[in-house]
């Protein structure tokens, strides 16, 4: 391995973690496209033209991300050295904003929406995904900076509002804004925080455990939350000071700044809005043809841009009979080329869908590559269709670094009863099971298996001798022979709870398992916010996830603490 590109090829058990892996096929809720995806991206670069096997092929795109970009840096730059500069970035992020200015360096992206605290688990493996990849290529020769797009535009506050821990007791549980602190409609990163932010804080606080590391935790909570900030500031404010050591960029699209360079992209997206909407539909229906699903519903009738009111409000713009634009409940009728010189001349007033949203954030930044979940690659897959109508070059996405953190204790018990993070995907009930057959309850347990056969058996014969005599009645105890497996399955369910409820010890070691590595029947990832970590081990943790991060690695890392 050459000393100059450590990033490029570490491994989590250089950095002494013990790491195993699970293929995404073991994994739940994992669409088919994301699969073929992780196998092999270039078998569908019909639906992603610049596809990459690995990102060892990403310096090869580099001449045509920078011939490409037209993006004014000087400006762009200004405006994210005031920003971050703003939420009290260090020193190494504004070197890498100054290293953005010059003409031959790119950008390694992600992104995410401004979840409450930090947002979950992911949010952060995303950032340092494309942390390690910018280090990754500069110690290859290329210089790149990481960039992390916060999701400011979006409206959906409910989405965000939540914070999902393990408590002082090691059982899941979550702390909320109010969400009437949010207008219908506001962009997310508009929600201005009242006094009611200090209770969350503090309720948070209480229902963690008391550390060493509490007082630091409760420091980085109120210097980033406070009453009169903005949502997203709060967001980035946080996740600086929890990523400070690796120099990323944060970006906000609300930037008044920045929405004046994506004036020109703007205005052409919605003078090709018809265009667009033809291209999604028709992609939509050839992943649809191929077996794949459509993540983005799509509509002839759609408009790329939405509408923002004097309020801030938002506003989906819909094709009408005669061939022009309107918000519904607005009377207003424009055509897409009076749409198109609204949005250059006051470009504030608008922001992207879904679909063109990654397209104006390449238009920003001179990316080489972005860091994405399954639901990301999966609309890509669409949206590769609107880079091709604004003729730009459609970037490759990486799947971003996948895990599940186990403690110790929670490890130990797993070690104890030969349990896996993939028995908790079929529920507590199944793990509960598996340990009383092998470790509390195993003759009665054989006793159920050895009913369940017998029964199975009898009614196999008794039904082949009324199928003789009349199918009908044959048919008719398949009915009853659910009805007997329902309740010897109920009883069972029943036995296995009373047999580890009696040993207390057990029942609570799984359900904290249970809590920490499959919280609210998710990936730990899609529900656990840092707090959690951060509060029993401190910011090292931290170091840990990006020491755990693979960039070799298409799989679930899970991480022994």
């Amino acid at each position: 391995m050459s000393t100059t590109e450590t990033a490029c090829h570490s491994t989590p058990e250089q950095a002494g973690l013990r790491v195993e892996t699970v293929s995404f096929d073991q994994l739940p809720q994992q669409s088919r496209l994301f699969l073929d995806y992780l196998r092999d991206p270039i078998s569908l670069r019909r639906f992603y033209p610049e596809a990459v096997k690995h990102h060892y092929d990403l310096p090869e795109r580099r001449d045509r991300v920078l011939g490409n970009y037209k993006t004014d840096r000087t400006a762009l730059c200004d405006a994210l050295e005031r920003m971050n500069r703003g939420w009290s970035a260090n020193e190494r992020t504004l070197v890498n904003i100054g290293l953005l200015r010059e003409a031959d360096c790119i950008a390694v992206v992600s992104g995410q929406q401004a979840g409450l605290f930090g947002g979950p688990l992911y949010t952060i493996h995303k950032a340092l995904s494309a942390v390690k990849l910018a280090e990754c290529m500069t110690q290859r020769g290329v210089k790149a900076v990481p960039v992390f797009w916060i999701a400011t535009e979006d409206h959906d506050f409910a989405e965000v509002a939540t914070a999902g821990f393990i408590n002082r007791d090691c059982s899941f549980a979550r702390v909320g804004v109010p969400l009437g602190v949010h207008r219908d409609d506001l962009p997310v990163g508009r929600v201005t925080l009242d006094a009611s932010i200090q209770q969350t804080v503090q309720n948070l606080l209480s229902a963690l455990p008391q550390t060493e590391f509490s007082d630091d935790l409760e420091m980085l909570l109120h210097d980033g939350y406070q009453p009169g900030q903005k949502y997203g500031d709060s967001f980035a404010r946080l996740l600086n000071a929890l990523t400070s050591q690796y120099g990323l960029i944060f970006l906000d699209p609300l930037d008044s700044q920045l929405k004046q360079l994506a004036a020109p992209l703007y205005a052409k997206a919605a003078s090709h809005a018809h265009e667009i909407a033809i291209a999604i539909e028709k992609r939509s229906q050839e992943l649809v043809d191929a077996g794949y699903h459509a993540q983005v519903t799509p509509s002839e009738n759609s408009f790329p841009l939405f509408l923002h009111d004097e309020n801030g409000a938002r506003h989906a713009l819909t094709k009408t009979d005669n061939g022009k634009y309107r918000a519904k409940n607005d009377g207003d009728e424009r055509s897409a080329e009076e749409l198109a010189a609204w949005a250059s001349r006051e470009p504030e007033r608008f922001s992207p869908n879904v679909t063109l949203r990654a397209v104006v954030q390449d238009y920003l930044l001179p990316t080489i590559a972005y860091y994405g979940g399954s639901a990301e690659i999966a609309y890509f897959a669409q949206t590769a269709e609107v880079y091709r109508v604004l003729d730009r070059p459609v970037t490759p996405l990486l799947p971003r670094a996948s895990l599940t953190f186990v403690e110790k204790h929670t490890w130990r018990s797993l070690q104890r009863y030969s349990i896996r993070l993939r028995d908790f995907f079929e529920g507590l009930d199944h793990v509960m099971a598996r340990v009383v057959a092998k470790y509390l309850g195993r003759e009665t347990a054989e006793a159920f298996e050895h009913t369940t056969e017998t029964f199975s058996k009898e009614l196999d014969a008794l039904q082949e001798q009324l199928r003789r005599v009349d199918p009908t009645l044959a048919d008719a105890l398949d009915k009853g022979r659910r009805k007997i497996n329902y309740q010897i399955d109920g009883l069972r369910t029943r036995f296995n709870r009373a047999q580890v409820a009696r040993d207390e010890a057990v029942h609570r070691q799984l359900e904290h398992a249970f809590d920490l590595l499959y919280p609210d029947k998710n990936l730990q990832e899609r529900r656990l916010n840092i707090a959690s970590f951060i509060a029993r081990h401190g910011r090292y943790f931290v170091d840990w996830i990006f020491d755990a991060i693979n960039l070799d690695s298409n799989e679930h890392g899970i991480v022994y603490l």
